[in-house]
């Protein structure tokens, strides 16, 4: 046995524990696709999809992506350098319009365009201030940057979600240049950020802020443009990446800044020069997706939020605690793995999907269920997965009061 399979042994300890107790709760196989599915023959209505607005299995997006796929087939075997197609360039260019910015580049997947604006952008000049619940296409990107002889920047972490902390760093870097990196709302803990301040203080400090809103957009804002809208600092926030693995219900990822950001990014990012262009099927979705935010946005996202409002104040009445969350993202607290992973399971032979998030995607003791509401979920789907909730937080002393401490062997 060599060392890498020793080594594998090792660190598949609890992968193997989890396996032996029936409770390995990740790799589930769906066998169709959208948030009413199938495993193992079952039924199952997926509430850790985030498929925000129910609109991946639309019959617009699928004959969208068949013509698409006569037109082009799935792939065009090559990188966006000598596979670049009239539509990535038109839903790039319709993208810049829609959320108000001067230029839009696609990339393969939302990870793909955070790491290549990062890399393309910081150097020995650069300080990178990051949020410390950084997702990890943010943390990869500097940890990339800043690996590169001759160009690494200096690293920062603020206080999660602090202006405060923000300003002390900015205050006290020691290069000239600075990128603050952040999320609009946090996938693990459903809080927005608190982007309005932050905006404010980058501009004091002369920093650029680059702003993920993977999980905004669709959701947040009138017209589904995000949390730039919803605050109302269109011109503001000078970068933003956006996800169609989300809202848009495909793979793939968008930035979006000034001319000359986007060009530099274009012929200098690894991440965009050494990667298959995005096939024009998904292209194609993301376009219909589109089309449909343009003319129906507003009523949508509304739809979205009634169903939202409606799940947080039945969670909150039966005594559930759901963190920081303020948005549709709204993780059930468990607080400890065992009753997490017990609670999924029941839940999912139930025919209900929520994903356990442990250590180490959270730190021990914030371990949780992973509850996403969308617009596609059916009152008879809340409704549902909200009794199962009760019957099985009494069953495991989840509920606010009931803790009687780790659940033992």
């Amino acid at each position: 046995m060599s060392w890498i399979d020793e080594k594998a042994h090792l660190e598949l300890a609890r992968i193997r524990e989890a396996r032996e107790k029936q409770v390995y709760p990740y790799f589930r196989e769906f066998e169709t696709g959208g948030l009413h599915t199938t495993i193992a023959g079952k039924p199952v209505t997926n509430f850790s999809s985030n498929d925000y607005l129910g609109l991946t299995n639309h019959p617009r997006v699928k004959e969208a992506a068949h013509k698409a796929i006569d037109k082009y087939a799935c792939g065009l075997s090559s990188s966006r350098v000598q596979a670049t197609t009239v539509e990535h360039v038109d839903l790039e260019r319709r993208l810049a319009k829609f959320f108000g910015f001067e230029k839009c580049l696609t990339f393969t997947t939302g990870y793909q365009a955070m790491l290549g604006l990062i890399a393309a952008s910081a150097d020995k000049e650069t300080t990178l201030v990051l949020d410390s619940f950084s997702h990890a296409c943010i943390l990869d990107g500097t940890f990339l940057a800043a690996g590169v002889p001759g160009r690494a920047p200096e690293v920062r972490f603020f206080n999660h979600n602090s202006a405060k902390s923000l300003e002390r760093i900015l205050k006290t870097r020691e290069r000239k240049n600075a990128l603050v990196l952040v999320e609009g709302v946090y996938s693990l803990d459903g809080d927005r950020a608190n982007l309005t301040e932050f905006v404010e203080i980058c501009d004091r400090y002369d920093a650029v802020l680059a702003v993920d809103d993977a999980h905004g957009t669709g959701t947040l804002g009138e017209h589904g443009k995000g949390l730039i809208e919803e605050l109302g600092l269109h011109g503001r926030v000078p970068i933003l990446m956006t996800a169609f693995s989300k809202t848009f219900g495909g793979i793939g990822g968008a930035l979006l800044a000034s001319t000359e950001v986007i060009e530099m990014v274009q012929h200098a990012a690894r991440s965009f020069l050494f990667s298959a262009s995005l096939p024009v099927p998904v292209v194609a979705a993301v376009s219909t997706i589109l089309d449909m935010l343009e003319t129906s946005g507003p009523e949508m996202v509304r739809e979205l939020h009634q169903k939202r409002d409606y799940m947080r104040g039945k969670l909150l009445e039966a005594g559930f605690e759901l963190g920081t969350s303020t948005t549709h993202i709204m993780p059930v607290m468990c607080r400890d793995e065992r009753k997490t992973l017990f609670m999924h399971v029941a839940m999912l032979e139930c025919g209900v999907l929520m994903v356990p998030i442990t250590y180490p995607g959270v730190k021990p003791g914030e371990e949780r269920l992973r509850v996403n509401v969308t617009r596609g979920h059916t009152q008879e789907d809340m409704d549902t997965a909200l009794e199962l909730l009760k019957t099985y937080g009494e069953a495991f002393f989840v509920l606010s009061g009931e803790d009687i401490g780790p659940m033992e062997d």
